[in-house]
C-alpha cells in the first residue's frame, strides 16, 4: 500500500490524514485531488461502521485503490444512543449544528447531570480491493452540558463536556481537543495496526 484516497472533501481531515500516512511513506489523496469527480455515496447504514464501510468499499471497487474512510457522531446514553448515526441532521435534512444542539438540550430536559453520559464515537474503515475491509474505533467518554459554553470546534463541541474536564469541547483549545478527541483516538489505533502492516512488507 504505497498510496490511499481518504474518503473526503473536507480539506482539515485530509491534511490530517496526509500527515499521518506521510510518516510511513504511503501518498495520501483526497477526493479533492481526483481528476475524475466522484458523486457522495449514500450513508444509509445503521451504523458508523456500516456507513464509514459504504464509502470506502464503493471508493474502492471504483478505482482499484485502498480507500480510508470514517463515520462519527455522538451517543448519548438517556435518548437510547441518538443522536448517533444521525448526528449531523438530528434536526432536520439540512445539517444545522445550532438546530442539533437544541434538540438535544431539549431532550434532556429535566435529566440530572449523573444520567447525561454520552460519548463522541469515530469509526474508520480501510477498504482495499480483494481484501477484508479493516475497521478501528476511538471514544471520548464525557456528559453532556445543561447549555452552551465555548466558541471553539463545531458540532456538538459547545454541550460535550469530556471526561476529567470542566470545561466543554468548545472551550478547549484546539491542541487540548485533539489530544482526547474521538478521531484522534481512532487514528491511533489505525497506527498500531498500519505498523503491523508495514512490518510484513518488510
Amino acid at each position: 500500500m504505497e498510496q490511499v484516497l481518504i474518503a473526503t472533501r473536507n480539506i482539515g481531515k485530509a491534511a490530517e490524514f496526509k500527515q499521518f500516512f506521510s510518516r510511513y511513506n504511503i501518498q495520501a489523496l483526497s477526493m479533492m485531488d481526483l481528476e475524475q469527480n466522484l458523486p457522495d455515496v449514500e450513508e444509509t447504514g445503521d451504523t458508523f461502521e456500516e456507513n464509514a464501510a459504504l464509502k470506502a468499499e464503493e471508493i474502492s471497487a471504483k478505482l482499484g485503490l485502498p480507500v480510508l474512510s470514517d463515520d462519527s457522531g455522538l451517543v448519548i446514553d438517556a435518548l437510547n444512543g441518538e443522536p448517533g448515526v444521525y448526528s449531523a441532521r438530528y434536526a432536520g435534512e439540512v445539517k444545522n449544528d445550532e438546530a442539533n444542539i437544541a434538540k438535544v438540550l431539549k431532550n434532556l430536559q429535566g435529566v440530572p447531570k449523573p444520567e447525561r453520559t454520552a460519548r463522541f464515537v469515530c469509526v474508520i474503515a480501510l477498504a482495499t480491493p480483494g481484501k477484508e475491509t479493516i475497521f478501528r474505533k476511538g471514544y471520548c467518554e464525557g456528559h453532556i452540558a445543561n447549555e452552551k459554553r465555548g466558541v471553539n470546534g463545531f458540532g456538538y463541541d459547545p454541550i460535550f463536556i469530556p471526561e476529567d474536564c470542566e470545561k466543554t469541547m468548545a472551550e478547549l483549545t484546539a491542541e487540548e481537543k485533539n489530544k482526547i478527541s474521538h478521531r484522534t483516538r481512532a487514528i491511533q489505533q489505525f497506527d498500531k495496526w498500519i505498523k503491523g502492516y508495514k512490518k510484513e512488507q518488510i
